[in-house]
């Protein structure tokens, strides 16, 4: 599972030493999956965000990307609260768990493809630790393809597509996304009405 102390990738770790030097107040280290621990929805996104989730040491939270993804979350029942300030503002999650396909400020927000691949294990035991039925929410396409590699699925075989679904082994359901960055809401590639068609869909998946 999760290793807070992880090191496995030189680059990465080079640059979060950098980082915590230069920011001594921030997180600056792998950031934890934040949740609950029996979820009925995983979401998984790219990485930790500069001054978002290495900064406070939460997913989402503090930066752009969060503000579209926890007001979703609440609008849905699955958040005590409809924004995420802190990793000590009390905020909760119900039914829902978030985590990264890297778990590592990657630079220019970039992880390479071995890292990706090196930080597989960790996403591998979350997704083995689910129930049947759980949904996967994959925001953008590297966590949607890091996602199938811990099952061993071809890429070829699950297209990423925003709304897009897949069956995967052990009655688990995927739904793709497009990422909440600020980059896809502000240009409309992703309005909250497409984001909010999503949880809609996934709330007929899990009976919510």
């Amino acid at each position: 599972m999760f290793d807070p102390d992880c090191r496995r990738c030189k680059r990465l770790a080079t640059f979060l030493g950098q980082v915590g030097e230069e920011y001594p107040d921030y997180h600056a280290r792998p950031v934890a999956p934040f949740g609950d621990p029996n979820p009925s929805l995983l979401i998984v996104g790219l990485a930790p965000g500069m001054h978002g989730a290495n900064a406070t040491g939460r997913p989402f939270t503090g930066d752009y990307a969060g503000i579209l993804l926890y007001n979703t979350l609440f609008k849905f029942a699955y958040a005590s609260t409809p924004e995420s300030l802190s990793a000590d503002d009390g905020l909760t999650l119900t039914g829902c768990r978030i985590t990264n396909a890297v778990k590592c400020l990657p630079p220019q927000n970039k992880p390479l493809t071995e890292e990706i691949h090196r930080c597989n294990d960790f996403l591998r035991a979350e997704i083995e630790a689910l129930a049947e039925g759980t949904v996967i929410m994959a925001l953008g396409t590297i966590a949607h393809q890091a996602v199938l590699r811990a099952l061993g699925l071809k890429l070829s075989a699950h297209k990423f597509g925003h709304l897009a679904e897949h069956a995967l082994p052990g009655g688990l359901h995927l739904i793709d996304s497009y990422h909440c960055s600020r980059y896809n809401t502000q240009t409309k590639r992703l309005t909250e009405g497409m984001f909010h068609d999503v949880f809609k869909r996934i709330a007929e998946l899990t009976g919510a």
